[in-house]
């Protein structure tokens, strides 16, 4: 069955339409030119036909989770999010040229830039889970890389909440570098298995293919990696001259127990960078959000409302209506009832006026003196 076609592409108001740049499942993703600031970016469109509360729910949470995260630099960075002429909801963010899928197919990746991009990634995510959230999708095409050649997380489509509140949650995977534990449906997610998934994804980028796969793609099937996953018997890297420092180092990721992988990703970054250490290399910045950050207002992933330019979803009694509402009505001195201005523009006036009445009076005492001979 071939690739399907992307759709046409929508009207959106300061944004002009340059080119496709890919389908999927339920989205379409086209290249356009924002006229204000002027930049291009990379427009992500819900497909008409596809759209129900199910997948405006995950819409939602996506950009509200790219909009928490993506001040990380090693995070895709949106622009903006709303409903396009069409009624169809969009996403656009910083458009990204290449990807380290692509990237390793071209050929392998060294051993100095597999280092740094774990790093980067293990920065990223131990960010979003101290913010509470998941991105449960971990693979080398969903690390893209910038206009300057840097890496960046990108995809969180099915992304969830670390903690989940009891209810059903959804197994999507991507097979080749999915943890048993997720395979089995033990678990929609953890930290464990992102743990996993990210060194599954690092020993791609060096392999040229992923950990459990075989030179024979005939034996590469969908069950066949599945059986091999659940069993996950580490072999080290085969191509040659991988120091065997990065074999450790991936072996600690890909554990099949997940009690006997790293506790979190800020370990594993630490392992990345040792390993940067004792090969001689530059040691990448491990850049994570601040404790202030992390505990600010979480995502709601339930939200399936109708987000736009139109509708507000914003509570009209908000606290500064509360606020506004206790200043209409004060107490004198005697604790009797009176009307209070509504606002500081109010209590301007007043007081403007008070003061204009204040300066007529004077004048008018000046000028009455003045014809009564007094000066």
């Amino acid at each position: 069955m071939g690739r399907r076609r992307t759709a046409t592409p929508p009207v959106i108001a300061g944004f002009t339409y340059v080119r496709p740049l890919g389908a999927g499942g339920f989205a379409d993703v086209f290249l356009y030119e924002q006229d204000m600031p002027r930049r291009v970016a990379a427009v992500k469109v819900l497909r008409a036909d596809a759209i129900d509360p199910e997948v405006r729910r995950g819409f939602n949470a996506e950009a509200d989770v790219m909009a928490r995260l993506s001040t990380h630099p090693a995070i895709v960075t949106i622009y903006q999010a709303s409903i396009s002429s069409d009624g169809r909801p969009y996403l656009a963010m910083e458009f990204c040229p290449d990807t380290m899928a692509a990237r390793y197919k071209r050929e392998p990746v060294s051993v100095p830039e597999m280092l740094d991009v774990g790093v980067r990634m293990a920065a990223a995510l131990e960010t979003a889970h101290r913010a509470g959230l998941l991105h449960r999708d971990i693979k080398p095409s969903n690390i893209l890389l910038n206009g300057y050649g840097a890496p960046v997380l990108a995809d969180f489509g099915i992304a969830g909440a670390l903690h989940t509140s009891g209810e059903p949650d959804v197994f999507a995977m991507s097979v080749p570098w999915s943890a048993p534990e997720v395979l089995r449906e033990e678990t929609a997610g953890s930290v464990a298995s992102e743990v996993w998934s990210l060194g599954a994804a690092l020993y791609t980028l060096l392999a040229g293919r992923s950990p459990f796969e075989l030179a024979d793609r005939s034996k590469n099937t969908s069950d066949q990696l599945t059986r091999r996953i659940m069993k996950a018997h580490y072999a080290p890297v085969p191509t040659p001259g991988i120091p065997q420092v990065v074999d450790q180092v991936l072996a600690g990721a890909l554990t099949r127990d997940p009690a006997g992988r790293y506790p979190s990703m800020a370990a594993f970054a630490d392992r990345l960078r040792d390993a940067q250490y004792r090969l001689g290399l530059p040691v990448t910045a491990f850049e994570v959000a601040a404790p202030e950050w992390a505990g600010a207002a979480p995502i709601r992933f339930a939200d399936a409302s109708v987000r736009g330019p139109v509708i507000t979803t914003v509570a009209p009694n908000s606290r500064r209506a509360e606020r506004a509402a206790k200043l209409v009505i004060g107490e004198d001195r005697d604790g009797l009832p009176v009307a209070a201005p509504r606002d500081r523009s109010g209590r301007l006036g007043a007081a403007l006026i008070g003061a204009g009445v204040g300066v007529v009076i004077v004048v008018g005492g000046l000028v009455a003196a003045n014809l009564l001979g007094l000066f």
